[in-house]
């Protein structure tokens, strides 16, 4: 497995080594001993996955400290775009976003330290996404900032026609209110 970092510090890009034959292929989506051995000791606990089909955009979601979540994303069918806000006041990118095209055919997978936001917009007919978390879900912790913050101006590669969004993710704040109150 490769381990690319990206201009945000911490945000990482990991691809796998596929093993191919005529059976069809192999290989490793999470490895302690790897994470270890890149400085990422990070614990785990549990995984999480949903089906979304086309047009879907979910998030920008974070849950807030103490139950900040590390999560490791991948594409199990289909295609998403995945993004990543820096939310940590204190680093250079804050307020920067990363995204990615993450699917079941490159298998690449995007490991999003504590302290983002996170979403996805789903690009193929139907997505599974599969990521792991490394805290609880809380409900009283959870946060979030609108898909479509023009402070943030992420192209979610959908056509405003086609988007569907929760009602839930519809109420979320902006990101120029985050640090107010």
């Amino acid at each position: 497995m490769t381990v690319e970092t990206t201009f945000i510090k911490d945000l990482l890009v990991l691809t796998p080594t596929i093993f191919e034959d005529e059976r069809g292929y192999f290989f490793e989506s999470y490895s302690e001993a790897l994470f270890a051995t890149n400085g990422l000791n990070i614990p785990f606990i549990q995984d999480n996955q949903s089906l979304s089909k086309k047009g879907v955009i979910r998030g920008l979601h974070f849950q807030k400290a103490p139950y900040a979540q590390a999560k490791l994303v991948r594409v199990l069918q289909g295609e998403i775009l995945d993004v990543a806000v820096d939310l940590r006041k204190d680093s250079a990118t804050y307020g920067q976003h990363f995204s990615i095209q993450l699917s079941a055919e490159n298998k690449k997978q995007v490991l999003v330290p504590k302290g983002f936001a996170h979403g996805f917009s789903v690009l193929s007919s139907n997505a599974i996404v599969s990521y792991k978390v490394d805290e609880v879900y809380h409900k009283e912790s959870e946060s979030g900032i609108q898909y479509d913050d023009p402070t943030l101006a992420i192209n979610w590669q959908v056509n405003a026609a086609e988007v569907i969004v929760s009602d839930k993710d519809r109420v979320l704040g902006a990101f120029k209110d985050l640090n107010k109150g």
